[in-house]
């Protein structure tokens, strides 16, 4: 095979197909071999037909390299915005898309296309990788965020279509619409910022995608500390009010100026935090408002600021995790976990590579694509770290604030055990002259022998062997860049008692370049091209009122240390809450109108039913006249937990128990073909050494069209058409539908 082209090749089509038709001619003359314009398929086919032996290669190629000095390692976390707000939108075109099924599809009104087109569009090799230059990045943003407000629409009117279908006939007036806080990021959300103020009750509908019950705690910004928060039986739900920190203000009036082009009305003073359990598939109801009896209120965290005059250590966490910090320096020491036992060394710095601007060896520089460091400094503030720690019943916070331009949130759930870490970085200051790529790491005292493992699109793991690959002879010419990769949902690294993991809310590069350490790239801002086809620095910058600034980054990171073997369950669960976080919608009401009565609750699916904790439904998507495209995934490969990595079976009439199932179709996993005729021509190859029964991947049988029970093998996706009969329907007392 000789591949054809390059980027930008064929700007110049007409010359380019000139000349190959030239050497393909001349080739043919000869004889001796015959060339032809090909096909990957015909290619194939030949391959096939030589009846040989292939190697079998499980890993992948990464990083990559065209150049000694040039790794293409930078890309894994250029321009982490876009990468943010590309995974957050494509969970919540998931959630869309179920909301458009529960309410039927309408081709004319709002729908989810847009929005889907503009997210295809994303995943293009220069688009949520960073490598595009930095108005074609806006672009893709102006496509999602239109493509957003049509799927925002039709979010809103799903949900009051659902609730309405549900509320009490006593309930006098029926919801029109529900309000969304896409700006919920930068603690901007107008309508939990506003509705207390005017002696309304706020009405929050919070959604979940995922086909398991889930209990989560959820922060949204308010005015006002008098709030009293309660569910939808109207029982009374403890909360916390969290002030906010003057990092969170500041980014809070400096973007919400920029998106919406005025300055947020009034000082937000707190956010709101409190427990919330949602059946899968479905949504629960809370109501905020004022307190109508004393004591019933919220709590304010109560604030401790260490003054470094103490060796003592401070202890962080309501529940069984426990973080502890020194109380002289601010610095984390140590991970605690009383349910496991786990106690282990932790602490976590920051610190920045210069990037390479190329010298008169070699004039590469580090920018969108590769990854060049010329030396790594820490960073550490002028004086002792801003440290406060805020304590409340449901989750514990340490702020830190490093420099003008780094500092961090970590949070302790009193009902998890693991942290999440909300990082700010920015603006990267570049009056040095100096580019920089910032980076955090978090170090442990765990005998990791070079090894870590990093996700492949976040499915597989792959172990990861510092300056090794096990099938080449490997050099190295850059120690660090030379050992990125991407991460999409996590890394870890175990040792012989312990495995420490870390998620990741976008992808990001990460390695371990030292035992017992774990590297995560965060944020860059660079001075020099690449001279990879850009054309242009990757200088990503924010511009108000014009006055132009670096761009801020603020994200999430969460880890946790199990006993080793025994990290999977939470790195998939978990990962998988993070693909799809719980969407929330809001909506004002009287008080009197909703606070006497049973708000409603909503599951899509048998309300006694979930799927097993080892399965995801990643798709369910109407495709109108009746049929549905219904996509299940296992989440655990061959071997990587004891009691998950099994078979798992899905029940479709307890997905669906208000429909008869007329037909269940399985399709390839891009729904367009036919699975049994892909079947047909599929070619079996011969591996060198041999296939054993062993080796052979398992994969879940055929659907019996009587049970309608599909079973999924470790790692495994199956897709199926699901069409339902238009004239039958479960009678109502079999409509699981919770109320």
């Amino acid at each position: 095979m000789w591949t054809m082209g390059t980027d930008f090749r064929y700007q110049y089509a007409n010359s380019w197909f000139r000349q190959m038709d030239k050497f393909i001619h001349y080739v043919n003359q000869d004889g001796r071999v015959n060339a032809l314009y090909s096909t990957p398929s015909i290619y194939t086919d030949a391959k096939y037909a030589a009846n040989e032996q292939w190697p079998l290669k499980i890993d992948d190629f990464f990083p990559y390299a065209d150049h000694p000095n040039a790794y293409w390692t930078g890309y894994f976390t250029s321009r982490p915005a876009l990468k943010g707000y590309v995974r957050a939108m494509s969970g919540y075109y998931q959630a869309a898309k179920q909301l458009e099924f529960f309410k039927g599809r309408n081709e004319s009104g709002p729908n989810t296309d847009a929005l889907a087109d503009a997210l295809a569009l994303a995943q293009h090799h220069d688009a949520v990788s960073g490598t595009e230059r930095q108005h074609v990045a806006a672009d893709y943003a102006k496509r999602i965020s239109i493509g957003y407000a049509e799927a925002e629409d039709l979010v809103a009117s799903a949900l009051a279509l659902l609730v309405n279908q549900r509320l009490s006939s006593h309930v006098m007036n029926p919801v029109t619409g529900f309000q969304q806080c896409p700006l919920l990021n930068i603690s901007y959300c107008p309508p939990s910022e506003t509705a207390l103020a005017n002696g309304k009750s706020m009405v929050i509908v919070v959604y979940n995608p995922l086909a398991w019950k889930r209990e989560e705690v959820i922060r949204i910004p308010v005015s006002t500390a008098e709030v009293f928060v309660q569910d939808s039986a109207g029982k009374e739900v403890e909360s916390q009010l969290l002030p906010l920190s003057n990092i969170t203000s500041s980014i809070r009036k400096k973007y919400v100026k920029a998106y919406t082009g005025t300055a947020p009305a009034g000082e937000l003073k707190y956010w709101l935090a409190f427990p919330v359990s949602v059946p899968p598939i479905g949504f629960s109801t809370y109501v905020v408002s004022r307190p109508k009896q004393t004591g019933h209120v919220s709590t304010i965290s109560k604030e401790f600021r260490s003054d470094g005059s103490t060796n003592n250590s401070i202890e962080v966490g309501k529940g069984n995790l426990k973080l502890l910090y020194s109380a002289n320096q601010g610095k984390l020491t140590h991970y605690v976990n009383s349910r496991n036992q786990v106690t282990a060394s932790v602490e976590q710095s920051y610190s920045f590579y210069s990037g390479h601007a190329g010298d008169d060896k070699d004039s590469q520089a580090s920018g969108a694509y590769v990854f060049r460091p010329n030396g790594s400094f820490p960073i550490k503030s002028d004086q002792q770290a801003s440290f406060t720690v805020l304590r409340g019943p449901i989750l514990d916070e340490v702020h830190q604030q490093l420099n003008p331009w780094v500092s961090q949130i970590m949070r302790i759930y009193k009902t998890k055990e693991h942290a999440e870490v909300e990082f700010t970085i920015g603006p990267i200051p570049v009056d040095d002259g100096i580019g920089k790529e910032v980076i955090t790491q978090f170090s442990t005292t765990m005998k990791s022998n070079k090894t870590f493992y990093t996700d492949s699109n976040g499915r597989d793991f792959i172990k990861r062997i510092r300056d090794f690959r096990t099938d080449w002879d490997l050099e190295v010419n850059q120690r660090v860049a030379g050992n990125y990769y991407p991460v999409n949902l996590g890394i870890y690294m175990q040792d012989n008692g312990t495995e420490f993991s870390v998620l990741v809310d976008r992808s990001v590069g990460g390695s371990s370049l030292v035992d017992g350490q774990v590297e995560l790239m965060l944020h860059r801002r660079l001075l020099h091209d690449d001279a990879r086809g850009v054309g242009e620095i990757l200088n990503e910058t924010v511009c108000i009122a014009d006055k132009c600034e670096g761009l801020t980054i603020q994200g999430k990171l969460y880890l946790r240390i199990d006993r080793k073997d025994e990290g999977a369950k939470w790195r998939r669960t978990v990962g998988q809450e993070l693909y799809s976080p719980l969407l929330l919608a809001f909506t004002e009401q009287d008080e009197d109108n909703w606070l006497h009565f049973q708000q409603p609750t909503f599951s899509g699916i048998d309300s006694s039913y979930s799927l097993p904790n080892n399965t995801a439904l990643l798709t369910l998507q109407d495709f109108g006249n009746g049929k549905v495209l219904l996509r299940l995934a296992h989440l655990y490969e061959v071997g990587e937990d004891r009691d998950y990595s099994v078979t798992a079976n899905v029940e479709l009439k307890r997905l669906f128990p208000n429909k008869k199932i007329s037909k269940v179709t399985e399709m390839s996993l891009s729904a367009n073909q036919e699975r049994g005729e892909m079947e047909k021509r599929k070619l079996v190859w011969k591996v060198e050494g041999g296939f054993t029964e062993e080796s052979k991947v398992v994969r879940g049988g055929p659907v019996d069209p009587t049970k309608l029970v599909v079973e999924l093998a470790p790692m495994e996706i199956r897709t199926f058409f699901v069409d339902f009969d238009p004239l039958q329907t479960v009678p109502a007392a079999e409509n699981h539908v919770a109320m």
